[in-house]
């Protein structure tokens, strides 16, 4: 029965039950956002002071050495790497999400110099599509090509993202792996909306890209971080040859000369602070089982879809096993709606143009916070309180 009691009953049995301890959650407020930003881990604003007061304000520039900053990007790339399914030596942090992007496609359309189309879905997230669009016009001489229209026999370059940014719609990563490779070109993918919400398996990949700010909870402007397959590690050319990518940073040479493996695609300086707290968030992530995370977020997300029922369009596909850990309903008066839900404490957020999403993050989210969501939902709707003047003003994020 979808009763609220029966929500608790659920969340006395949840298996990751004790893991909503390890966050910060505000009294009063249901946070369904985590596909946009996670919730604060407990132990993060200790490690960042730590890292200013221990290490930077005790160490100062020995902290590079002493503390281990110089080997972040590396050292935190290969705790990261069993979240997307890689092996030590293929993942590197720091960055964001569009510097990683660049890199990856860049570095992809250098290994098949015959081709000249990239291919990326036009509905994909905005910085991965506008950066595609952004070196096509920078080398001059590409094509780029809609995803949906299936073809790659003369494709350098495939990029996507594993679930869509607006709908939580999900790609067979395998699937569609094999059937780019087979073509000849490479596939780059974006992991953003999957990674801390899904058991991600990129290995197959040529390249991929994701950020820590969403499902792992690293914090606003964390690092982003790049895989890199092995067989491209001797061939693939960074083209943002930064200094912290160069064999012998410190030999001050007046070349560039890449550094071997992984850390070839390092560019430069890490940004220490935010890799403090990212590192917080990571102790968590290397006690979590992912097959439980996946079960307790399809729970999670099926249950909203049936509470919510026929009051909203259902944007998302209706069979969990084809969305990740988001869910999005349309209404043509989206924004204020969210707005008003807000107002009542249950945090989604809205996609232009008609999109509400409701993000679950099964680490922190429960049953009972999805129950009281839906009922919250329902009665904004049913009482029209979106349509209070106060709820229309486009704030600037939305």
């Amino acid at each position: 029965m979808l009763d609220r009691d029966h929500c608790l009953s659920l969340d006395a049995e949840d298996p990751l039950r004790d893991f909503r301890q390890e966050f910060v959650l505000p009294d009063g407020v249901i946070y369904l956002v985590g596909n946009s930003l996670g919730a604060l881990p407990r132990r993060a604003a200790e490690r960042v002071r730590q890292a200013v007061e221990d290490e930077w304000g005790e160490q100062l520039v020995g902290g590079w050495n002493s503390a281990g900053w110089y080997e972040q990007p590396l050292r935190v790339g290969d705790r990261i790497a069993p979240l997307i399914g890689a092996g030590p030596g293929q993942v590197v942090a720091g960055n964001t999400t569009s510097i990683a992007i660049h890199q990856a496609v860049s570095a992809a359309l250098r290994l098949r110099p015959g081709r000249r189309v990239i291919v990326s879905d036009v509905r994909n997230f905005p910085t991965d599509h506008y950066m595609v669009q952004g070196l096509a016009e920078a080398l001059g001489g590409y094509e780029i090509r809609d995803f949906a229209e299936g073809r790659f026999d003369d494709a350098a370059v495939v990029l996507l993202s594993e679930v869509d940014y607006r709908t939580g719609e999900r790609h067979d990563v395998p699937e569609v792996t094999a059937r780019v490779q087979a073509a000849g070109a490479l596939m780059v993918w974006d992991v953003c909306h999957s990674v801390g919400a899904l058991q991600v398996d990129v290995s197959a990949a040529d390249f991929a890209a994701g950020c820590t700010y969403k499902y792992l909870n690293a914090g606003p402007g964390a690092p982003a971080f790049l895989y890199v397959n092995p067989r491209h590690h001797a061939g693939a050319v960074n083209v943002l040859s930064g200094w912290l990518g160069h064999a012998e940073p410190f030999a001050f040479e007046s070349g560039y000369r890449p550094a071997e493996g992984i850390r070839r695609f390092s560019v430069s300086t890490p940004h220490v602070l935010s890799f403090a707290a990212l590192e917080a968030a990571l102790d968590v992530w290397e006690r979590v089982p992912l097959d439980l995370l996946r079960a307790k977020s399809v729970a999670l997300g099926s249950l909203f879809v049936d509470l919510v029922g026929d009051a909203l369009e259902l944007a998302s596909p209706a069979d969990p096993a084809r969305r990740g850990s988001h869910v999005s309903f349309r209404h043509p008066d989206g924004y204020p709606v969210m707005r008003a839900l807000i107002d009542r404490g249950v945090h989604g957020d809205f996609r232009a143009p008609d999109i509400l999403r409701f993000g679950f993050a099964p680490l922190y989210n429960r049953y009972v916070d999805v129950f009281d969501a839906a009922v919250t939902l329902l009665e904004v709707l049913d009482k029209e309180d979106w349509r209070d003047e106060r709820h229309a003003p486009r704030l600037a994020v939305t």
